[in-house]
């Protein structure tokens, strides 16, 4: 069974400063190093939307803001290594002890469920998103649905004794009241955890403020926000669930920096890998649908945004970070 102890990274506020390595004279040995780090379906849900070169889901069209090419969804499965990483290779924090029924919410390429689904062979689980983008051959105890995880649920008739989202940020309008729903379809005594970003990238230095970089994160958040999304739910999950009234509720906050300007060995394979998943057309692919549908924003100024804030992530005088929050909580037994 999955080691559920805390990880080594401090549980609640990381470390208090990251240590920048000095140890380089200029940018000209960042490439090398970074490689070093990073060697039953209607016809309707098939009918993907083109646009700008990238892919987007088709059933519910519009109401997910990114590609779901194969692209991305390799970024996606760069990203899952990021985040275990991160929880030194824990899937999740919750104390769950031999679930039999378990979800994961907008699972994306579905490699969490699949990674869960072996670690616990007894348990069914669902992992369900807008794209059915997952693949074929998986174990024998996980199904892949194509739902709106924003819609009204049914699950509450079925209830689970685990469910799991990660990374819904800009994905999601109203966390409160799903969270809310995650509290009705979870059986008293079972675990919901959410593990999520605060989407503003900060340096503890101000070596981040008005560079292109942050200028990028302004511009794109701010074309979520418009749209009507919550970009930064990672700090207001805590609340959310008390609001829906779980207890035993534990907050983790974690460091992902961005580059390998960290001293840390950790912390610097960490930003690395965090790098390496947003050159590969992350920065393009979060920023082309936000800002051409909701700030009428051109295919060329969008890639011109994203190729600057490449450029300035590239420079090791930039030293920022992300904060990152795993968020779990138990519906009371009575």
């Amino acid at each position: 069974m999955t080691d559920t102890s805390a990880p080594e990274q401090s549980p609640n506020n990381g470390p208090a400063n990251v240590e920048v390595d000095t140890s380089y004279e200029d940018d000209s040995s960042y490439g090398d190093e970074l490689s070093s780090y990073t060697a039953s379906l209607t016809s309707s849900v098939l009918e993907y939307r083109q646009e700008n070169g990238r892919r987007y889901h088709g059933f519910r069209d519009g109401a997910y803001l990114l590609p779901n090419d194969e692209t991305e969804n390799d970024r996606l499965d760069m990203l899952h290594e990021i985040f275990l990483m991160l929880l030194n290779r824990k899937l999740y924090l919750a104390p769950i002890k031999k679930p039999q029924r378990a979800i994961d919410l907008a699972t994306g390429t579905g490699i969490w469920a699949i990674d869960f689904a072996d670690l616990h062979p007894q348990a069914e689980v669902i992992g369900c998103d807008l794209s059915p983008t997952q693949p074929s051959l998986v174990p024998p105890n996980v199904k892949f649905l194509v739902d709106d995880i924003e819609s009204e649920w049914a699950y509450e008739r079925d209830p689970f004794d685990f469910i799991h989202a990660r990374f819904l940020a800009g994905s999601i309008k109203d966390f409160g009241r799903l969270i809310k729903q995650c509290y009705r379809s979870v059986k008293p005594g079972g675990w919901v955890e959410f593990q999520d970003w605060d989407g503003y990238p900060v340096s503890e230095d101000g070596s981040l403020n008005g560079t292109d970089l942050q200028r990028y994160y302004d511009e794109v958040s701010g074309a979520f926000e418009k749209a009507g999304y919550e970009v930064s739910p990672g700090p207001k999950l805590e609340k959310w669930f008390k609001d829906a009234g779980f207890v035993n509720i534990h907050v983790q906050k974690f460091i992902l920096p961005y580059g390998v300007w960290p001293k840390d060995p950790h912390l610097k394979k960490i930003g690395a890998w965090n790098q390496a998943q947003a050159e590969a057309n992350g920065f393009e692919g979060a920023a082309l649908a936000a800002l051409t549908r909701y700030k009428n924003w051109s295919k060329e100024d969008v890639i011109l945004l994203a190729s600057q804030a490449r450029a300035d992530g590239r420079k090791r005088n930039i030293h920022s970070l992300f904060y990152f929050y795993v968020v779990y909580g138990q519906r009371p037994e009575n």
